[in-house]
């Protein structure tokens, strides 16, 4: 699918052709749209960089000046609906009068830009409208981070009171988020550092600094997923050993319980086998009543020995 648009005074407005200094926004364009773009003197490897899931963030600069950054950004269930969020990679083609965006899927990034919510753009300025883009994908991945945040403590709160697997199943998904983004964020970062050796992004002083503020942006969403990773790690090893100790308090106290359990049935079985006792004792009519009173002797005093020796 393409769409494309143009700004008129301040805002973006969606336009029905291919103009000068217009942004077309390509949603896993079919092979005819790819045709399409590449007919404006875009290669057609730009444009299908961006569409393959796996592609690393990088820059590509043509001889003719056209220009290619391929970052990745956040995306929620992007390949598995259990997984809180994860990476995709966006295309970005700077051509000489084109700005050409390229994503497999639709995202919220993109449609905050063509529906209007991001005002004040400008497609003739291509290098400060590509900024402006990029600021919104840092800003993304720090709002997806609270999101993933939040969600781990509801799920800490509830392995504070259960012992189910399911639980914790559901925090390694979050933690895989985590790695997600952390290794999407440090290549950003890298393709930002070059960016920032490009004369273009540096031809104006507002560019340059919007281009500092979307490197602190991008590193402070590093340091905070790197903190939000290692605190989820220790926080699933401590409930892991917790859930751990209380099974092996469980099965202590099965353990104990049996034992004392099996001393009435010693006694009876040793009492009911073929023994011959003296008359005294064979056909006393109190030995019943002996019997079960040693019983309840010796299981007291081993429910005393267990709890001295703090085996419940």
């Amino acid at each position: 699918m393409l769409e494309y648009f143009k700004n008129q005074e301040l805002d973006l407005q969606r336009i029905d052709e291919i103009v000068p200094n217009c942004w077309i926004n390509a949603i896993n364009p079919t092979q005819d749209e790819m045709k399409q773009i590449a007919a404006l003197g875009i290669p057609q490897d730009f444009v299908s960089y961006p569409l393959d899931v796996d592609e690393r963030p990088r820059i590509e600069e043509e001889d003719d000046g056209t220009i290619l950054i391929v970052v990745r950004i956040p995306t929620s269930n992007a390949q598995d609906p259990d997984i809180p969020y994860g990476t995709m990679p966006l295309g970005i083609i700077l051509a000489e009068k084109y700005i050409v965006t390229v994503c497999s899927k639709p995202t919220s990034i993109l449609d905050a830009f063509s529906s209007g919510r991001i005002t004040k753009l400008s497609t003739t300025k291509r290098y400060r409208f590509t900024l402006r883009l990029l600021m919104a994908v840092t800003t993304r991945f720090l709002d997806a981070l609270r999101d993933i945040n939040k969600l781990t403590d509801e799920l800490e709160d509830m392995l504070s009171s259960t012992m189910k697997n399911d639980v914790l199943i559901r925090l390694f998904k979050c933690q895989k988020s985590y790695v997600y983004f952390s290794q999407a964020l440090k290549q950003n970062e890298l393709v930002l550092v070059k960016m920032s050796r490009l004369s273009g992004f540096k031809r104006f002083e507002e560019d340059e600094d919007l281009l500092q503020d979307v490197i602190t942006e991008n590193t402070q969403a590093i340091d905070m997923t790197s903190i939000s990773s290692d605190i989820l790690s220790g926080m699933m090893d401590a409930f892991a050993s917790v859930i751990s100790n209380n099974l092996n308090v469980v099965m202590k106290l099965l353990a104990s319980v049996t034992i004392i359990m099996e001393i009435p049935n010693i006694i009876t079985g040793f009492m009911g086998m073929n023994v011959n006792f003296p008359d005294a004792l064979q056909y006393n009519e109190s030995v019943p009543f002996i019997v079960l009173g040693l019983m309840i002797a010796v299981t007291f005093v081993a429910i005393y020995i267990f709890n001295k020796k703090d085996w419940f």
